[in-house]
């Protein structure tokens, strides 16, 4: 055999680069793309196709369960989606709990649906506008296959609302594919066997899906165009926040790969590292692509047939393998050749190959208690030598040959060992397209297949909504500004650029704009938009309600400003009721009071420069508000100047 079996290719030999050691340039040898799909709720008094209160949650109470059972069904073309063939393997029981305040009998598929909720609509519409896409004639909706049961009906209702739209990012812009409105799924409690649990409170909430193209080339970019979106959707003042209501998945391919979507990002930061991994992970599956193909491994030399070794490994010195079997488990092998020194390659950062297999055996066998596997070759303690040996006769392969072992029931076994397969066959193809969960270390595990364009077809339920002229107009006409317009109106008005970069996205810029056009630069010259904005975004300067209460308050405080009847620096204070400034005498006799004190009471610096600092330090929290910090500044030179300190 040679060195048939050695592997050649440096890159699964070598330790993988972790997230911050590759620059653009390596990003763009790799053929790094990434395109997101941003999930907003919307912020509606109902949810979308039912009359039920939105924005609701209950923690874990519940008056009623329903069990229910997932099949597929064929799709207009007379085909299956594969996601959906691949749920029904997992033969899962769903449990739902339901609370009376926050689900109805539509959620569970016993009641028709209402019609759309106007105000969702509208405001999808909105953020549709906001991101320069083109608005529908008509919203036709569909339904979206979903077998994992976060949806009890099996599909959830979406709608496309817009498409072709564009946002500005660092010089050039990001495509957005589409804009589509949706009703959100439940919240999974547990995972367990073949059993799912799901909370209803979340189902049925409207919610937004923003789709871009794969235009971002490198993990940090995939996380700031993120943020552009969010900031985007928060500026329109019609989303939900918190946890939960925002959330992000993200898809991924190098070249040679496949576009690989990864599911459920917890925040926008994680971005990054999901991302990278997920590259470095694509480009080493074609690495052990190009192994197999040059060790001459077809799709056709790997078998499906798993072995009873049960027998063989009753009472082995493997603790978690005997355990199972005196439960009664059975034991299946199944050889994979060619495949040596290939299942122990890092994919992604303390993750080996063989976690590509043991996922598969967590999800669809169901067999989800860890390990479920064990590796004939893997430097681990599991089988005696002497038993992997007889295990390798039974299988009739050479001892070098690697051996995969599983255990549990019969019937969950024997899906496993398919599935083992079915991995091994795709590994010879490349790198298979499915969806991934994120994980919270920055790596991700198979969630399930892609699904492909056979899980939608469209809802007899409800006709096509047109949308009017007069509709879409009025809705444009009442467009807030997008975040990097807002930000090029706040440098123009001379904020400067970091405070233009916060101000853009928060509440208070529209207070912001009702109150500059009352500035008077040349009755408050000190007292600008740049100090404006400064206030309003200062936690620590006075609120006397929310901002949009304390608009007449600010309103009189700017006139005052402007009088000159209160200094810019009373406004930074803490106190709803700002400090009146004194009479020029009553103010110097003041400031030469506090001065000649604290001079009294020494530990000043010797240098003339340092001393008046200190002395500045000492006079302001007394005088601030009262007295100009200029003239307080004057009267401490002239005092020092006078008594000669």
């Amino acid at each position: 055999m040679g060195n048939r079996f050695l592997i050649e290719d440096p890159w699964l030999l070598n330790p993988l680069p972790r997230y911050g050691e590759l620059g653009p340039a390596d990003y763009s040898a790799l053929g790094f793309m990434c395109g997101l799909e941003v999930h907003q709720q919307l912020l509606t008094r109902r949810k979308l196709f039912c009359r039920c209160p939105a924005g609701q949650y209950n923690q874990g109470e519940h008056q009623a369960e329903v069990l229910r059972h997932m099949r597929p069904t064929l799709s207009e073309m007379g085909e299956y989606d594969g996601t959906a063939l691949m749920e029904f393997k997992t033969r899962k029981d769903i449990i739902y709990h339901l609370n009376q305040n926050t689900v109805c009998t539509y959620e569970m598929d016993d009641a028709p649906p209402f019609e759309m909720d106007d105000e969702a609509l509208d405001i999808s519409i909105a953020i549709t506008m906001m991101l320069g896409c083109n608005v529908v004639s008509e919203v036709h909706i569909t339904r979206k296959q979903y077998l994992d049961g976060s949806i009890p009906t099996g599909f959830q209702r979406t709608a496309i609302i817009g498409t072709d739209g564009d946002v500005p990012f660092r010089g050039r812009t990001v495509h957005i594919r589409q804009l589509s409105i949706e009703e959100d799924s439940c919240r999974e409690v547990s995972d367990q066997g073949h059993v799912r649990v799901y909370r209803t409170d979340r189902l049925g909430m409207p919610l937004i899906e923003t789709v871009t193209d794969p235009d971002m080339k490198t993990p940090e970019e995939a996380m700031a165009v993120g943020q552009v979106l969010r900031h985007l959707c928060r500026a329109s003042g019609m989303v939900r926040t918190g946890s939960g209501a925002a959330r992000q998945d993200v898809n991924v391919s190098v070249t040679g790969g496949t576009r690989i979507e990864i599911k459920g990002v917890p925040s926008l930061r994680a971005i990054p590292r999901l991302t990278h991994n997920e590259a470095l992970r694509q480009r080493t599956l074609l690495g052990i692509r190009a192994e197999l193909q040059r060790r001459g491994i077809t799709a056709e030399d790997i078998a499906d047939t798993g072995f009873d070794v049960t027998a063989i490994v009753r009472g082995t010195e493997c603790r978690f393998i005997r355990k199972a079997v005196d439960k009664g488990a059975t034991v299946l092998a199944i050889p994979l050749p060619g495949f040596q020194g290939l299942l122990e390659v890092q994919t992604q950062p303390r993750t080996s190959f063989l976690k590509e297999f043991s996922d598969r055996i967590r999800v669809i066998a169901c067999i989800d208690d860890l390990p479920n596997l064990a590796l004939s070759t893997q430097d681990v303690p599991t089988l005696s030598s002497r038993d992997w040996n007889r295990v390798a006769n039974v299988c009739k392969v050479g001892q070098d040959v690697p051996v995969v072992l599983v255990w549990g029931t019969e019937r969950d076994t024997r899906t496993a060992v398919k599935e083992i397969a079915i991995r091994a066959r795709e590994a010879v193809a490349g790198v298979p397209q499915e969806t991934r969960q994120a994980l919270d270390d920055g790596t991700n595990g198979f969630e399930r297949v892609l699904p492909g364009a056979d899980r939608m077809y469209p809802d007899t339920d409800l006709p096509p909504i047109g949308l009017s002229d007069e509709r879409v107009d009025a809705i444009r006409s009442s467009l807030p500004s997008p975040p990097w317009e807002k930000r090029r109106l706040l440098t123009e008005a001379g904020v400067g650029p970091d405070l233009a970069e916060r101000l853009s996205r928060h509440r208070a810029y529209d207070l912001f704009e009702a109150l500059r056009t009352r500035l008077d630069t040349s009755g408050a010259a000190a007292f600008g938009p740049h100090q404006l904005a400064s206030l309003l975004l200062d936690r620590s300067s006075p609120r006397p309600a929310s901002l949009g209460a304390a608009g007449s308050w600010w309103e009189e405080t700017i006139d005052r400003l402007v009088r000159g009847d209160v200094l810019p620096e009373a406004v930074w204070s803490s106190e709803e009721e700002l400090a009146v400034p004194l009479p020029e005498a009553e103010a110097r006799r003041l400031v030469t009071g506090l001065a000649t004190a604290s001079l009294a009471d020494g530990g000043l610096p010797e240098d003339p420069a340092r001393k008046e600092h200190a002395l500045m330090g000492r006079v302001m929290p007394t005088a601030r508000g009262r007295v100009p910090g200029s003239a307080v500044r004057r009267w401490i030179a002239e005092h020092l100047k006078e008594t000669r300190q």
